[in-house]
């Protein structure tokens, strides 16, 4: 069984359905395999739990909206 797993910021219902869906749609179009053979895991990091180049991903997002 393929398995695709993503790490990623938090986000909401609505886009978790949607990745899931294209993500499975994509793999399975370029694979040929099934798409029910598919399992997707996304796991959530809050913006404080990781940076570059020092920084917070949440301390540069506050930098950029100003």
């Amino acid at each position: 069984m393929p398995y695709i797993s993503i790490e990623i910021g938090v986000l909401t219902s609505e886009q978790k359905k949607e990745l899931i869906g294209r993500l499975t749609a994509t793999a399975s179009e370029i694979t040929h395999i099934p798409a029910q053979f598919f399992t997707i895991t996304i796991k959530e990091l809050p913006d404080e739990n990781f940076g570059i180049g020092g920084k917070s991903i949440g301390e540069i997002k506050r930098c950029y909206k100003g």
